[in-house]
């Protein structure tokens, strides 16, 4: 009995020990590889940014993070890779232009929609077509759909909300390109070529450049066949407080419905853009 006592706790000794190398190896495995013990550190650093505006020396996040500097070389590296974080001359960490991006899109998609909601239906009673609003994807150089009202016609232009596309093609993206950021503008126009859609699709970045001019001499983007064949349509930037970029209203339908009142349909986009930028807080602007 003795000795089956002693084997018993022997065993029990050894699958215990067993089972807290194992574990030991999974938390190391995990960590190693981006798991639950680096997103927490992640969230530390992001946190401490936050709560710190002058920025953060890697000393001062190894301390609010309780994690060995050597361990956060290489994630605040990927951070700043991603651009959600970044390091001054002075070496201090700060937080990066993709997570105020990502946040102002967050705050400014529930609030612009709601904003919102009553210019695209006014544009829909205006022009029986579908109205959409829309606004740059913080994380790539898409145009995103944040919200919609369909058009009274059976035969209509349909997107779905939360749906990104291609700037260089549609009237969204190049209502919103023609007033973005110089950097980000120039980073589109600097790829070799545009992917073709159609027979109409701008290509050429040099050709995109010149339709961007117009619509900013004009205050509108048209776009007939360029993204889908027999769809044409229009869109007018949004503006905020202190002329920032908001988003940008679309109306779009079938070309030849479109060409009918084109000058009607272009007329009530632009009225309306104008009548949603002064009640975000934008100066008056002629539509």
């Amino acid at each position: 009995m003795a000795g089956s006592t002693s084997s018993s706790s022997s065993s029990s000794s050894s699958s215990l020990t067993s089972s807290i190398a194992k574990r030991a190896a999974r938390t190391e495995r995990e960590t190693a590889h981006g798991g639950p013990q680096s997103v927490g550190r992640v969230v530390g650093v992001l946190e401490h940014l936050v709560a710190h505006a002058e920025g953060a020396s890697l000393a001062e996040l190894a301390q609010a993070t309780e994690a060995p500097k050597t361990s956060l070389v290489g994630l605040l590296q990927a951070l700043m890779h991603e651009r959600c974080v970044e390091r001054n001359a002075a070496g201090r960490y700060l937080l990066g232009e993709r997570i105020f991006a990502l946040s102002l899109q967050a705050c400014a998609g529930y609030d612009l929609s709601a904003r919102a909601k009553p210019f695209l239906q006014a544009l829909v009673d205006a022009t029986g077509e579908t109205a959409v609003l829309g606004v740059m994807d913080a994380a790539a150089d898409l145009a995103l759909y944040v919200d919609k009202v369909e058009g009274t016609h059976p035969l209509r232009y349909t997107v779905n909300v939360g749906e990104r596309r291609e700037m260089h093609c549609t009237a969204m993206g190049k209502a919103l390109l023609a007033y973005c950021p110089q950097e980000r503008l120039q980073r589109v126009l600097s790829a070799p070529q545009f992917k073709r859609f159609t027979s109409s699709t701008i290509t050429s970045p040099k050709k995109l450049a010149e339709e961007l001019a117009r619509v900013r001499k004009q205050g509108l983007c048209r776009s007939e066949n360029q993204r889908i064949d027999g769809v044409s349509a229009c869109a007018a930037p949004v503006f905020g407080i202190g002329g920032q970029l908001m988003g940008a209203l679309l109306v779009a339908g079938p070309t030849d419905r479109y060409r009918a009142r084109q000058v009607h349909i272009e007329a009530q986009v632009k009225q309306h853009a104008a009548a949603l930028s002064k009640a975000l807080g934008a100066k008056e602007i002629s539509a």
